[in-house]
This record gives structure tokens, C-alpha cells and sequence, in this order.
């Protein structure tokens, strides 16, 4: 592809309309995940910042709505809800089991969730970001690949609320409430308390139950957010979150439809209570010290009909597999940082405790050779782990115009594991990541950047029959080299990102599914592996424009090439050589226009489109290419909003997951079986603000 070739018509289009965006102004983007919060100009690598608004007038209930939005970012749907996430090609597909190691980090409100991002709601939500590429110095060992931070909206002085209804398609209803403002004359305190349900059928039809909402979701969440600052040295925040997501799972059909036939519906349900702490005081010494305290506790339930058909569906065979999951998960996290104008020093600890009961009930019996087995099966597990961190960063001036950065993370983890089958697993390891960046500026509105990265992501085990050479894996590096350009351009009202990066993964932590025995889909399992190295090549552009007063434009665009390199012969996976990693389609391309009067009329349409790609490194079954077009329109003004929107309003049929095996008798011949994302759906929103 010819990229000057293909970049010149626009330029020429941006340059020939200066005059008409003079007057319309683009805000400054500030990443709040960054250790300092600095400007996303001055940040040397690639980030994605959603605000308010745009998450507001984009999406309806949950984050799985904006993935397509992000360059290079993608979902898996194993659940009822996006709850794994991956960035450049890099992230998990599906429940872990053993050591909970998850490569993308996933917060809200500084409190983690990472590998357990089902509870992602949007209302109340003030911004999320999403930093892709190797997060070392920054996150450590949960974010190899990136990081989504989701920040709720943060308390103020003036006295404001919302009240919001909706109502949709798929039997959807949805109350929510939010309000806050400051407790005392001086304005020193101030909070936010939001609360939010959501109900819907979940767009399946069980015909064999005669119902349409054994897929349904029902989601609560309350927030509380809390801010004291009596001086400008010291600011005290503090955020509670509340989630209750209790959704139903019946997605697969034997025939890849919406017509579901189990007979023994699932559930997929996470509840979460989770609390941080934040104190900075800005004055302290010749620098700044900030604390951060976080601790959260979830109880996950994931639950399904193995078998995914009936009595009826299989007669005369008797084949009936059930498989129940009960997960709780408690973290404590504490950090430490100082930072002086150039330096920045920290301390992080992490303890977490992963417990997870599991129940397999299976019965199977074929009349015609008199066979019969049985299957019940109960597994439990339990897992700790201890995180402890030293890190470091570097910022100066070389000049003016030049900024150079440097970081540094040295990890100590350890580990203790047990289960009911006598595994017994203790292994502790120093893990290190980092990066170096500069920023050049070569005018006022146009800046380059470089750095070169390092993540990393701890060792593991594999559960289950599996072989003795392959119980244990190795820790896990993934480099990156990146370079780009940051404008602003046309008196500041067009913005665009662009970059180029170059990842490499030593050692890679690649998940294989296996089925030890034909006819029991319960024993459809999983090992890691390791592979010696990989290569992801990509590009990156983001573009904002507000081409006029009533008009803003953008364009998202993500390239990937990303190919498993080096693989052990002893390891039986030499197909994945040279083949394109999972869940990494080559294109993912997003783009939108909006409009907005000053009578408060306004409306957008919203374009996404992605590439096949791979379902998993254990087959070559492939996704799908796929385009989605959303739309919004409605009016709002000082009191009230009403918007009339509309999601995959070509009702396409899109997959968003897939497994290739055996599951139905007599023969049990392998199949595709894949997972749609929501077809078409329109709905009403009003809100009430004061």
C-alpha cells in the first residue's frame, strides 16, 4: 500500500478547509492512567481517550459496544458479556484456570478487574482509555499487552443530576439516577452517587423451553464517589462501586443461529464490591506523594449446558452434560509513588486469592451398542498469590522542543496453588519491564515520537490430563518498538494520531483446547504452552476532526500482521507456524460523523468494520469479515434529552467467538460452532437533568 499516495487527498482536503473550522476547538486530551497525568502529545506511545460524550452518544449499556471504536482491540465472546479483551492480538479467549495471569490489565476507578471484565457498564462513566502496547513500568505483570482504564465521573462543587430511562427492542428496559455536589458551604467535600439497572432477553429464542430469555441480562451498578480537598497540598478521593451482573447463557446453537435447544440454560453472573483510595498531597518535601489503596471481592458464576441440545434432539441416545463453575476472587493492592519534577520513584503490593469450585454432571447412553458412562465430577481449587514492585520513571527537557522518558519495574511474585486432584504448584519468580521514550516537537502542532518497551507476563501451570512436559510454562517478554506523529492542526481542530510498531514476543504463552474423549464435551479442555518468539507489524491512525461548528468527523484505523515465528518441534503445534495469531483480525476500521445545532437538535452515524480472524491457535476455523453501521438522533437541552438510536441496523450476522470439536453423537464429527455478537436492535432513551 502506497501511504503518501493514499494520504494526499486528504491533506488536500484539510488544508482547503481551514477557514471553515477556525472557530470550533478540540479540548486537550489528559491520560489519567499515566503515572503523572500528562497530555496524550506528551505521552511516546499509543493511546486511545474516550470522553463522556463520545462514550454517551456511541454506546448504550456496556464497554463490549466501543471495542470496535479502538484501533487494533477485539473481544472475545466467551460469556454472556465481553470479559477478556484483546490488544495488537495479544490477550486471552477464555476462562483461565490454575494461575490467574491476564495480559490485558482492566481497572475502573483504580481498582482491578483484570480477566473479570464483565461488570464494564457505561453509566455515570467520565472517560476510558485504552493504552496499547506493553504497559512494564507502568502495570507490571497483568498488563503485557495494554491497559483499559475506566473512570467514573468525578464529584464537583455544583449541584447537578440526571435521571435516564430507556427502553428497546429484545424486551430492554433500563432506570438509572445520578447526582452530586458539594456537603459543606466551603465546597472542600464533594461527592457523586450514581445507580443504574438494566434488563433485556438477550436477543436468543429457546424453542425447545418456549422462551426467549434464557440468555437475558440484568444489570445493576451503583457508584459513590467522594472528594475532600480543605487546601491545594492535599486531595483525598474516594470511590465505592457496587456491581450486580447476573446474566443468563445460552449463546451456542447447533446450528450457528439464534435458535437456542438446550434444556438446561446457564448463567453467566459476576457480583463485585470493590473501594480505592486515593490521597495526594502536592506538597510534600521538594515533590509530590500519592497513596493508593484498592481492594476488591467478586463472586463469579459461569455456568452452562454442555451439550447445548435435549432429550429430544438426540433421541434415542441419552446425552446430557451440565458444567457449573463457582469463582470468588479477592484482591488488596497498595502503591506508593513520589515524584519531583523530573523523577518519579514507587512501591507496589498486590495480594490475591483465587478460589474456584467446579462441578461436571454428565450421563450418555447409546441403546444401539448398550454403552453407557456417567460423569460426575467436583474440582476444587485454591490460589494465592503476593506481588511486590519497585518502579521508577525519568522525565526531562533535552530542549525546548525534545522530551525524553524512561521507566523502570522490577517485580517479585509468589505463588501457592492446591486442588482436590494433589497439584501442588509454588513457584515465585523476578520479573522486570520497562521503556524509553522521546518527543520531539517540530512546531507548535506537530510532534514525532519513538520508544522502545519491554512487558512481561509470570509463569503457570496446566491442569488437567495433561502431559508431565508440558504441566509448567515459562514467564513470558513481549518488546515493542514504536514510532509516530501527534498533531493538532487547523487552529487546533483537528487532531491526528498516527504510529508504527514493530512487537516481538519471546517465549509466548500460547492456550491450546484439546477433547481427551469423544463424546463428553465436558472433557474439551485447555493447556498453555510455550512458543519461542512471534512478530506482530501494525499501524495505527486516529483522526478527530470538527470540521465545522455543527459538524465533528473521526476515523480510526488499525493494521496488523501478526505471525507465530519460532515454534519447539516437540510440541505437536507446528501448523501455527507462520499462521497469524487468535482473535487478531489484519484490519479494524472505525469511523463516524456527528452533528449538533445550538437549537440542540443533533444526530450521528457511526461505521465499523474488521477483518476475519483466527478463533483460536488449537484450529484454522476462521470469523468472518464484518461491517456495522449505528446511529443516533434526538434533542437536548439545560433540562432534557431524547435520542432515538439504532445498533447493527443491517441486522449482519457477526461472530465473536468459535470452537471447533465434537459434540454431537453418534459420530461426534468435529464442528464450527460460533458465537453471534447482538443483531439489530433500536431504542428510545430520555433523560431528565437538573
Amino acid at each position: 500500500m502506497n501511504i503518501k499516495t493514499h494520504w494526499w487527498p486528504l491533506a488536500a482536503l484539510l488544508i482547503g478547509s481551514q477557514s471553515l473550522a477556525a472557530d470550533n476547538i478540540l479540548d486537550e486530551i489528559i491520560v489519567t492512567a499515566d503515572f503523572r497525568g500528562r497530555p496524550v502529545t506528551e505521552i511516546p506511545s499509543s493511546v486511545t481517550v474516550m470522553d463522556a460524550k463520545f462514550i454517551k452518544e456511541t454506546a448504550v449499556q456496556h464497554f463490549e459496544e466501543l471495542v470496535n471504536l479502538v484501533p487494533n482491540l477485539n473481544w472475545s465472546g466467551d460469556g454472556n458479556r465481553a470479559r477478556y479483551f484483546q490488544i495488537r492480538g495479544v490477550g486471552e479467549t477464555s476462562q483461565y484456570e490454575g494461575a490467574p495471569n491476564p495480559s490485558i490489565g482492566f481497572l475502573i476507578d483504580d481498582i482491578d478487574f483484570s480477566g473479570i471484565g464483565t461488570i464494564a457498564t457505561l453509566f455515570d462513566m467520565q472517560s476510558i482509555e485504552v493504552l496499547r502496547g506493553p504497559q512494564g513500568s507502568r502495570y507490571g505483570a497483568n498488563a503485557l499487552g495494554g491497559l483499559i482504564y475506566m473512570r467514573s465521573i468525578e464529584p464537583s462543587a455544583e449541584q447537578s443530576g440526571r435521571v435516564q430511562i430507556g427502553v428497546a427492542g429484545d424486551n430492554a428496559f433500563s432506570v438509572g439516577a445520578a447526582f452530586g455536589g458539594a456537603l459543606n458551604e466551603s465546597a472542600s467535600t464533594t461527592f457523586r452517587l450514581s445507580a443504574h439497572k438494566h434488563e433485556s432477553d438477550g436477543f436468543r429464542s429457546n424453542t425447545y423451553l418456549n422462551s426467549n430469555d434464557t440468555n437475558g441480562r440484568d444489570e445493576s451498578t451503583i457508584r459513590a464517589r467522594l472528594r475532600f480537598s480543605k487546601s491545594a497540598d492535599f486531595e483525598a478521593n474516594i470511590a465505592v462501586m457496587y456491581s450486580n451482573i447476573d446474566n443468563g447463557y445460552d449463546a451456542f446453537a447447533l446450528d450457528n443461529s439464534y435458535i437456542m435447544l438446550s434444556d438446561k440454560p446457564g448463567r453467566d453472573a459476576q457480583e463485585s464490591i470493590g473501594t480505592s483510595v486515593r490521597l495526594d498531597w502536592n506538597a510534600f518535601g521538594r515533590g509530590s506523594l500519592t497513596s493508593i489503596t484498592a481492594a476488591a471481592n467478586s463472586d463469579i458464576n459461569f455456568n452452562y449446558d454442555a451439550d447445548w441440545g435435549n432429550d429430544d434432539s438426540w433421541g434415542p441416545i441419552t446425552y446430557d452434560y451440565e458444567t457449573f463453575n463457582d469463582r470468588k476472587r479477592h484482591t488488596l493492592s497498595q502503591e506508593f509513588r513520589y515524584a519531583t519534577q523530573h523523577w518519579l520513584f514507587g512501591v507496589y503490593a498486590l495480594s490475591l486469592t483465587d478460589e474456584l469450585a467446579t462441578l461436571n454432571l454428565g450421563n450418555y447412553y447409546d441403546p444401539l451398542y448398550d454403552y453407557l458412562s456417567t460423569l460426575d465430577y467436583a474440582f476444587d481449587s485454591g490460589y494465592k498469590a503476593t506481588n511486590m514492585s519497585l518502579f521508577g520513571q525519568y522525565n526531562n527537557e533535552i530542549n525546548s522542543d525534545t522530551q525524553i522518558s524512561a521507566g523502570l519495574r522490577i517485580e517479585r511474585r509468589s505463588t501457592e496453588y492446591r486442588d482436590t486432584e494433589d497439584l501442588t504448584a509454588d513457584p515465585s519468580e523476578i520479573l522486570w519491564g520497562g521503556e524509553i521514550g522521546i518527543v520531539h516537537d517540530f512546531t507548535d502542532s506537530v510532534a514525532t515520537f519513538a520508544s522502545l518497551s519491554k512487558g512481561y507476563k509470570a509463569s503457570g501451570f496446566n491442569l488437567g490430563m495433561v502431559p508431565d512436559n508440558i504441566r509448567f510454562y515459562g514467564n513470558e517478554a513481549l518488546w515493542m518498538v514504536e514510532i509516530g506523529i501527534k498533531t493538532a492542526l487547523l487552529n487546533q481542530s483537528l487532531f491526528l494520531n498516527a504510529s508504527v510498531f514493530h512487537q516481538w514476543r519471546v517465549d509466548q504463552q500460547v492456550r491450546t483446547s484439546f477433547q481427551l474423549t469423544p463424546g463428553d464435551p465436558t472433557t474439551f479442555d485447555f493447556a498453555t504452552l510455550n512458543v519461542d518468539e512471534s512478530r506482530m507489524l501494525g499501524v495505527e491512525a486516529e483522526l478527530s476532526w470538527a470540521l465545522h461548528r455543527d459538524w465533528e468527523l473521526y476515523v480510526n484505523l488499525g493494521l496488523l500482521d501478526g505471525t507465530f515465528k519460532k515454534i519447539p518441534p516437540n510440541l505437536g503445534i507446528d501448523p501455527l507456524l507462520g499462521r497469524e495469531q487468535a482473535h487478531a483480525p489484519a484490519y479494524t476500521l472505525a469511523g463516524g460523523i456527528a452533528y449538533r445545532s445550538e437549537s440542540g437538535m443533533f444526530a450521528r452515524v457511526d461505521v465499523t468494520a474488521k477483518d476475519e480472524f483466527y478463533f483460536s491457535a488449537s484450529h484454522d476455523q476462521k470469523s468472518n469479515s464484518y461491517g456495522l453501521v449505528n446511529t443516533r438522533i434526538g434533542y437536548e437541552n439545560e433540562n432534557w434529552l431524547v435520542s432515538l438510536w439504532g445498533r447493527n441496523l443491517f441486522d449482519r450476522e457477526y461472530a465473536v467467538r468459535g470452537f471447533f470439536f465434537g459434540n454431537e453423537p453418534p459420530d461426534f464429527p468435529d464442528t464450527l460452532y460460533t458465537r453471534f455478537g447482538d443483531p439489530r436492535q433500536f431504542g428510545l432513551t430520555i433523560e431528565m437533568k437538573f
